[in-house]
C-alpha cells in the first residue's frame, strides 16, 4: 500500500511539474496559450504580479493587437490593442458606437453614476459642468491657492521633518497624502490635514486603494464568480464592502458640512459658488431628468465626489512618484531641470506664475516621459454597441470588450523608436525652436483622446509642475539603496511597496 501511495504521488509530481513547464517555461511563446474549456486565463493569472509588462510583451510581438480568449461560456473575450490607429477610431472617428458598458460599471460599481461611469447624455452634462468650472478663472485661482496653502503648510514641514532625523520615509505616501489634501478641497471645499508629520490614517484614502485593488481581480474573474463573493463578502470582495462603507461615510460627512457652508453664508449656488469647489456647482445639476437618479437621494453627489477624488488624487500622486524614481535614475535630468528653474524662477521663494512654468520646457518633457513610461491608469476599456471593423482589421461585436493598454503603449517600438524603453525628455523639444513637440492623443494617450478627453490635464500639469520645482529646488532626494520598485495590481499604477527614500535640505541657490 505504501508503494502504491508513492507511485500516486509521483504521478501527481509528474502532471504537476508538466503543466508548470508548460505554463512557466514555454520561453519561445510569450502569448499565453489556449486551453479547452480555461482558455487563456490560467497563462493570465500566472502574470497577473506583472501584468502590465506581460501585456506589453505579447502586444509587441503581436503586431500591437491580440485577442485574448477566457473561459467557454464565461464572457471574458476581449481585444487588447495598443494600435493608435485603433484608439483613434474608437475614441474619435467612431465614438458614438462605443460606451464603457453595464458590465463596466459594474466592475466600477463603487463610483456609482459618476463621470467616469456614466454614458450618454448624462454623461454630456456632467462634463459640461466640469468643464465650465475647470475653465472659469475664479476656480484656477483657487486651486492655485490651494496647492500653494497645501505646499507650504504640509509638503514642505514634513520634508524637514524627515531632512532633520535623517530618515527613511514613502515619497508615494507624501504624494498620495498631498494630492488627497488638495483635491479634497477642490472637490469638496473641505479641509484635510493627511499630510502632516503625525502622518495620521485616513479611512476614505484606504477605501480608495482598497476598491483599486479589487477592480484589477474583477478583471480576470468570471463576473458570476466575483459577484458571489461580493454577495457573500468573501476574499477581495469583502475589502470591497468596507471600502464602500467608508466612502458612504465620508461621503456623507463632506455633503453635510457642504449645505452646512452654503446656509451659513446664504450662498447663492447658481452664481458665485461655481467658482469655488466642484460639489458647490453639481448640488445645483438638475437630475430629476435621469431614469437612473434620483433627486431625493445623496448618492449622486457621493459619486461625483468619489469619481473626481480618484482622478485628482492618483493621477498627480502616481505620476510624481514615478517621475522622482526616474530622476533619482537620471541625475543628468536633475541638473537640467535645475538649471531651468534657475533662468525662469530664480530665489528661493515659491512662485506659481503659470506663464514662467509654462516656459520650463524640459521640465515639461520630463514630466511627459514619466507619463508615457508610467501611465497612472494603465488601461482603458470600451464596448462597442454594435459590429465594427477596427483599422487593425478586427472584428468586434456587443459581446466583446475592447481593453486598452495606455502602459504598454508607451513602450512600442513600432509607435516610439527603439529607444521606447528609455527615459529622454529630449523627445519632447523640438530640435527646430527648442519649444515643446506635440504628439497626438491617440499615441500619448495619458489623458484620454476625442471627446472623453481628460478636462483637468493642464490644471494637474500646473499642480505636478508646482511641487517638482519646489522639492527639486530645495531637496535632494535618494532612493533606498536595493529597495525594490514594481507595479502593484491596481487600477492604478502605484507602486507596490512605495518609494523608500532619504531627503536633504540643499543650500540657498541664487
Amino acid at each position: 500500500m505504501a508503494y502504491v501511495g508513492l507511485v500516486e504521488v509521483f504521478i501527481a509530481l509528474l502532471v504537476f511539474f508538466f503543466f508548470h513547464f508548460l505554463i512557466h517555461k514555454k520561453s519561445h511563446q510569450i502569448t499565453p496559450r489556449n486551453w479547452p474549456v480555461l482558455g487563456m486565463l490560467p497563462g493570465v493569472l500566472v502574470m497577473l504580479h506583472r501584468i502590465n509588462d506581460y501585456v506589453a510583451e505579447i502586444l509587441e510581438v503581436s503586431n500591437l493587437t491580440f485577442a485574448f480568449k477566457g473561459p467557454w461560456f464565461s464572457g471574458m473575450n476581449m481585444l487588447i490593442t495598443a494600435d493608435p490607429s485603433n484608439i483613434q477610431h474608437v475614441f474619435s472617428s467612431n465614438f458614438s458606437n462605443y460606451d464603457k458598458g453595464p458590465e463596466f460599471k459594474e466592475m466600477f460599481d463603487f463610483l456609482g453614476n459618476g463621470i467616469f461611469t456614466a454614458d450618454s447624455k448624462l454623461w454630456e452634462d456632467m462634463r459640461k459642468s466640469a468643464l465650465v468650472v475647470l475653465s472659469h478663472q475664479g476656480f484656477q485661482s483657487f486651486s492655485l491657492r490651494t496647492i500653494t496653502c497645501k505646499i507650504k503648510n504640509g509638503l514642505v514641514p514634513v520634508l524637514d521633518h524627515f531632512a532633520e532625523a535623517n530618515t527613511v520615509f514613502d515619497l508615494q505616501d507624501v504624494f498620495q497624502r498631498l494630492a488627497f489634501d488638495v483635491t479634497l478641497t477642490l472637490v469638496t471645499g473641505c479641509d484635510s490635514s493627511s499630510l502632516s508629520i503625525e502622518m495620521p490614517k485616513n479611512e476614505y484614502a484606504k477605501a480608495m486603494d482598497d476598491a483599486e485593488e479589487v477592480v484589477v481581480y474583477r478583471h480576470v474573474k468570471p463576473v458570476v464568480l466575483w459577484k458571489l463573493q461580493n454577495w457573500i463578502g468573501l476574499g477581495e470582495e469583502k475589502k470591497m464592502k468596507e471600502a464602500n462603507a467608508a466612502f458612504d461615510r465620508s461621503c456623507a460627512k463632506y455633503i453635510s458640512a457642504k449645505r452646512e457652508e452654503i446656509i451659513s453664508h446664504h450662498s447663492n449656488i447658481g452664481g458665485e459658488a461655481h467658482a469655488e469647489d466642484l460639489l458647490s456647482v453639481y448640488m445645483n445639476l438638475d437630475i430629476s431628468k435621469y431614469e437612473l437618479l434620483n433627486p431625493n437621494d445623496d448618492n449622486f453627489l457621493k459619486d461625483i465626489i468619489k469619481s473626481f477624488m480618484l482622478a485628482g488624487r492618483d493621477a498627480i500622486a502616481t505620476t510624481l512618484t514615478w517621475f522622482f524614481w526616474l530622476l533619482s535614475k537620471n541625475p543628468e535630468a536633475v541638473t537640467k531641470i535645475r538649471q531651468e528653474i534657475n533662468t525662469n524662477l530664480p530665489g528661493s521663494g515659491m512662485s506659481l506664475d503659470a506663464d514662467k512654468l509654462n516656459k520650463m520646457v524640459y521640465l515639461h518633457g520630463a514630466l511627459c516621459e514619466s507619463l508615457r513610461l508610467y501611465a497612472p491608469i494603465p488601461f482603458e476599456r470600451k464596448t462597442p454597441i454594435k459590429q465594427d471593423v477596427l483599422p487593425s482589421g478586427h472584428m468586434v461585436d456587443k459581446n466583446w470588450k475592447i481593453l486598452f493598454s495606455v502602459y504598454a503603449l508607451g513602450r512600442m517600438r513600432s509607435v516610439w523608436g527603439q529607444d521606447a524603453s528609455e527615459f529622454k525628455p529630449e523627445r519632447w523639444i523640438s530640435e527646430r525652436n527648442g519649444g515643446l513637440k506635440h504628439e497626438p492623443s491617440f499615441k500619448f494617450f495619458v489623458f484620454n483622446s476625442g471627446p472623453r478627453n481628460c478636462l483637468g490635464k493642464n490644471l494637474s500639469f500646473l499642480q505636478m509642475k508646482t511641487v517638482a520645482v519646489e522639492i527639486i529646488r530645495n531637496y535632494d532626494i535618494k532612493v533606498v539603496e536595493g529597495h525594490k520598485i514594481e507595479p502593484a495590481s491596481s487600477i492604478i499604477l502605484h507602486m507596490k511597496h512605495g518609494l523608500k527614500v532619504t531627503v536633504s535640505k540643499r543650500g540657498l541657490v541664487s
